[in-house]
């Protein structure tokens, strides 16, 4: 190989998505796990994910990819959880081993990622998608609407209603104490 062919090479469609893939893929793991609540099937979904966009990769405008492979990993997940015939019971560690932690870890040695995902997985597929997008991806109402291809509406009265759920029942709160005392409140 010529020193010419390398540097076209490096260059070409091929090496943005290879450096597109590098960049990114904690993060589409990260939020593949909050959408499937198990590791293994969130990297299965990234990788199902990157496979349907490869071959379009040449045509998308690189300012909009990040958004054009968040949205096609929210309809896999969509698509995935339509297809699933056999109820998974997800675990927070396995049987005979205690919980795993990683830097992650909070107050009470609880891993806050796996109390969320646990969490989140009790709430319909929607309400998860949409409160991952907007509370723990950061993007706004709009962004989230684009990305479910859904109205701002339709947005905020889910995330109303799934934050309303996570309130509720949620393991969180009762992990992580209020920033102000009872009495202050």
């Amino acid at each position: 190989m010529q020193p010419s062919d390398r540097k076209a090479e490096d260059s070409g469609p091929d090496a943005e998505f290879t450096r597109f893939v590098a960049a990114r893929w904690r993060a589409l793991t990260h939020t593949a796990y909050l959408l499937t609540g198990d590791f293994h099937e969130a990297e299965d979904l990234v990788q199902t994910t990157l496979a349907k966009v490869y071959p379009h990769w040449r045509r998308l405008d690189p300012e909009r990819a990040e958004h054009y492979v968040r949205r096609a990993l929210v309809n896999t997940n969509r698509s995935r959880y339509r297809r699933r015939r056999i109820t998974h019971l997800l675990l927070p560690s396995l049987p005979d081993t205690g919980p795993v932690h990683d830097d992650g870890a909070g107050a009470g040695g609880v891993d806050v990622y796996d109390a969320l995902a646990r969490e989140l997985a009790d709430l319909p597929e929607r309400q998860r998608a949409v409160v991952v997008l907007r509370y723990c991806e950061d993007l706004s109402v709009e962004e989230v609407a684009d990305v479910l291809g859904c109205s701002v509406g339709t947005v905020k009265s889910q995330a109303s209603r799934a934050l309303a759920k996570l309130r509720s029942r949620s393991s969180l709160t009762r992990t992580y104490p209020a920033s102000r005392p009872a009495e202050a409140r």
